[in-house]
């Protein structure tokens, strides 16, 4: 798979450091159907539209919105898009906003309030990311051919039907929330953001484009 040098040097860094053997074979199986819904739309030249779910759309979701959109750029995937939503709207989460700055990301707040919006960028001269809790039918967000990836087990189980979703898969991971206010909260945020980045990369370098 082709890789391209444009993300900014910290993210790079990151990424080149990532390990996929730590992975499981058990957690291969779940993002197994995500790889297929990436890689039969490549083959067939379509668009790719990804949305990320979970209940608050403040923490897992836009972490996993954010990577997956960051990765597919670092292998050349085209034509690939990545949202969030959840099933209420909440804000994006400041320990997310300062996990990714710590990781290279460059974010700016474009407007403030109980529900900010953010500008996140992870190369010079790509779109950035726009960043902020929505619902997940809310207006910024697809209406069809998408594949909703459910990143939580409550919006898992509370969404029995995505509206328009061609594909439902559910990737699930645990709630770094469970860590806020304790002395943990920054390192645990970290490990959630690094576990996410690793699958993410096994998923994008196992697409043939």
């Amino acid at each position: 798979m082709k890789t391209t040098s444009s993300l900014f040097p910290k993210i790079e860094t990151l990424i080149s450091s990532l390990n996929t053997d730590t992975i499981s074979d058990e957690r291969k199986i779940i993002l197994q159907p995500l790889i297929d819904f990436i890689q039969s739309k490549t083959t067939n030249q379509k668009e790719i539209r990804i949305n990320f779910i979970c209940t608050h759309n403040s923490r897992r979701s836009h972490l996993t919105q954010i990577w997956a959109q960051t990765l597919a750029s670092y292998f050349t995937i085209k034509n690939l898009y990545c949202y969030s939503g959840g099933t209420e709207a909440t804000a994006l989460f400041p320990v997310v906003v300062d996990t990714l700055k710590n990781t290279g990301f460059k974010i700016t707040a474009i407007s403030d309030g109980t529900n900010p919006v953010y500008s996140i960028k992870f190369s010079e001269n790509e779109h950035p990311i726009i960043g902020f809790s929505k619902k997940l039918e809310d207006a910024f967000n697809p209406k069809s051919a998408f594949a909703a990836i459910m990143t939580c087990s409550q919006a898992d189980g509370g969404c029995p039907f995505i509206a328009g979703a061609e594909k439902r898969i559910p990737i699930t991971y645990e709630d770094p929330k469970a860590f806020d206010n304790t002395p943990e909260q920054a390192k645990k945020y970290s490990e959630r953001s690094l576990q996410i980045a690793t699958e993410l990369y096994y998923v994008f370098s196992q697409i043939n484009s």
